[in-house]
């Protein structure tokens, strides 16, 4: 017979329906629930077996049809779908019983090795850092014995440095919920580090002269920032450079540290820098592309000058080991010209008129400037490097190069108008 819902509504208890057309597939009317089920000699020992499928009618008709399919397909090939699940069962039920010999060093490193692998270089080794230095005496307990107490005792510790003990607690969740899905925890295993603390570790913003700023985020005045770039020849031509690049462009740091004159292409509009998807914020999501920055004003001599000193390769390349002058290094050198700065106490240097800012702030500053010379919003967060979401990200594949060159013209005159003034 072909399956009919009414019927299968209907069906008294103990009663089965069987269909002609998928030998051995039935379903069962049991007192509280109907189930599917495939019921077939083993090939192995020749005894009459079942092994359920699913429930109707949250299982359909077709889906059962499809795992019947499969069943039977291994029944031929000489398994025994009922045996077969036996021992899967008995393997997941040997591999929990050695995880619960696993202690939380072990937990960590498995995530480590197989999931934090996938991160950028930076993020695995700041996850690796922050469990060397911040497991501390739980490292040798057995994960199953991290009770709630515990968990909350070790993460508040650290509250004085509440973001560290965030990161912390955030890794610790993740590790535990990947070892629980990977069967290297048992599945009663609690992970208390996603409930302790939940909202309660807050930053209190950096300090200065031991004092917290808050966490406000900084935006430099139109008059500061005109002070600032007046200022900046005072910088090395590397950081004078990399910081004006930042406000003029309002592209990331981790992404102006990478620049290759390889990236450089003069059209018929003007000058573009194309950075690659693969060193973007956004590469891992399919629906970005490569992002396409114009280059005007400041930013357009800058990035030409250093084109014809240092060809395709980085243009702004170092001795250090990654080849090129990071966004640390400059954040590093505006810190150190701070009025407030103590680093090396007894080198003289001239100081920034500009205080509590840090390169990042720059990038800020320009998204707030073209805003306030009304910029649309989603052209401020294609300049950004940001994605649109929703349905106008999925459908709007238009570039905006037009609007960007554009809205970055606009900036690039306001700046130079701060400048002058």
């Amino acid at each position: 017979m072909e399956f009919d819902a009414r019927q299968a509504k209907i069906l008294a208890q103990g009663s089965n329906l069987t269909f002609d057309s998928h030998p051995g597939l039935r379903l069962t009317a049991r007192q509280r629930k109907k189930t599917w089920s495939y019921r077939y000699r083993s090939p192995v020992d020749d005894a009459l077996r079942q092994i359920k499928i699913g429930e109707w009618p949250s299982m359909s008709y077709h889906a059962a049809v499809a795992k019947w399919e499969k069943l039977r397909q291994d029944r031929e090939d000489g398994l025994d779908p009922a045996l077969e699940k036996k021992k899967r069962s008995k393997s997941k039920t040997s591999t929990q019983a050695s995880g619960t010999e696993k202690t939380v060093r072990q937990v960590c490193d498995i995530y480590l090795a197989g999931h934090v692998k996938n991160r950028a270089k930076k993020g695995r080794d700041e996850v690796a850092r922050t469990f060397d230095t911040m497991l501390g005496d739980i490292a040798d307990m057995r994960a199953i014995d991290v009770t709630r107490k515990i968990a909350f005792a070790h993460i508040k510790q650290y509250d004085h440095i509440p973001v560290q003990a965030s990161n912390l607690r955030r890794e610790l969740g993740a590790a535990w919920d990947y070892c629980l899905d990977s069967g290297d925890l048992p599945d009663n295993t609690p992970n208390w580090w996603r409930q302790i603390l939940r909202g309660k570790l807050k930053s209190k913003g950096p300090k200065k002269l031991g004092v917290h700023k808050g966490t406000g985020k900084r935006v430099l005045s139109p008059d500061e920032v005109g002070e600032l770039v007046r200022w900046l020849p005072n910088f090395s031509r590397a950081v004078n450079d990399f910081l004006t690049i930042y406000l003029w462009t309002a592209v990331r740091g981790a992404e102006i540290e990478k620049i290759e004159g390889r990236e450089i292409s003069e059209e018929k509009t003007g000058v573009w820098w194309t950075i690659p998807k693969i060193k973007t914020k956004n590469k891992n999501r399919d629906d970005a592309d490569d992002q396409r920055v114009p280059l005007i004003g400041r930013a357009r001599e800058i990035v030409l000058r250093r084109k014809e000193a240092y060809g395709d390769g980085y243009l702004f390349p170092s001795s250090g080991e990654l080849g090129y002058f990071t966004q640390k290094s400059a954040g590093v050198a505006v810190y150190h010209h701070m009025p407030y700065s103590r680093t090396t106490p007894n080198r003289e240097r001239v100081r920034l008129t500009v205080e509590n800012w840090a390169p990042h702030d720059l990038r800020r500053t320009a998204r707030t400037f073209l805003a306030s010379l009304g910029c649309p919003r989603d052209i401020g967060e294609v300049i950004l490097g940001h994605i649109l979401e929703g349905v106008e990200g999925t459908y709007n594949r238009y570039t905006f190069d037009k609007e960007r060159r554009h809205w970055l013209t606009k900036l690039d005159s306001y700046l130079e108008s701060l400048v002058s003034r």
